[in-house]
């Protein structure tokens, strides 16, 4: 029996590095949620990102009607993918705005230019205060606020196709 015994260390050792790299290889969840869902927009008053669209504030997401809030920049490759899909999203009514993080004013306007502009006001976001304030972990990310400022949805990653009703469900119920 004493022979056996010497080989459950081992045993220990090798059951703990399976587990590991089990959940290595397999993630319970890959997404970092915001904390912020369900609280207040911190507060906050950007500079327009671009010429000729107004910058964002904390007071603009608090008017009494619901808005989608997109963090995007022009140099983010799914940013571009998502774009026809805000286009789509503001086509049915949805208000849009934006927080530009770490752009230069010459690269909204021709990322606007090429891909379309869905939003009502854009924020520029040089350092990512803001985008760090609303628990947004990249780009691109879209929050729905409702009409008093509060954080009810956040969806991480480019808007997809079968993404939008969902979308548009969310910003209902917060309506």
């Amino acid at each position: 029996m004493s022979r056996y015994l010497r080989f459950v260390p081992l045993a220990v050792l090798l059951l703990f590095v399976v587990v590991v790299a089990w959940r290595l290889v397999m993630p319970e969840d890959t997404k970092v949620r915001s904390q912020m869902t369900g609280q207040p927009v911190p507060t906050f008053a950007l500079a327009p990102a671009t010429n000729g669209i107004p910058g964002l504030s904390s007071k603009d997401l608090a008017t009494g009607q619901p808005r989608l809030v997109n963090v995007f920049a022009s140099w983010c490759v799914p940013c571009i993918a998502e774009a026809p899909l805000l286009m789509e999203l503001k086509r049915q009514g949805v208000p849009i705005d934006a927080v530009a993080v770490r752009d230069k004013p010459a690269d909204v306007a021709e990322f606007l230019g090429r891909h379309g502009n869905p939003f009502e006001r854009i924020g520029a976001d040089d350092e990512s205060r803001v985008q760090i304030a609303l628990g947004s972990s990249g780009v691109p990310e879209t929050f729905i606020v409702d009409g008093r400022g509060v954080i009810r949805y956040q969806h991480m990653g480019p808007i997809e196709p079968g993404d939008v009703p969902a979308l548009l469900g969310e910003w209902e119920k917060a309506r």
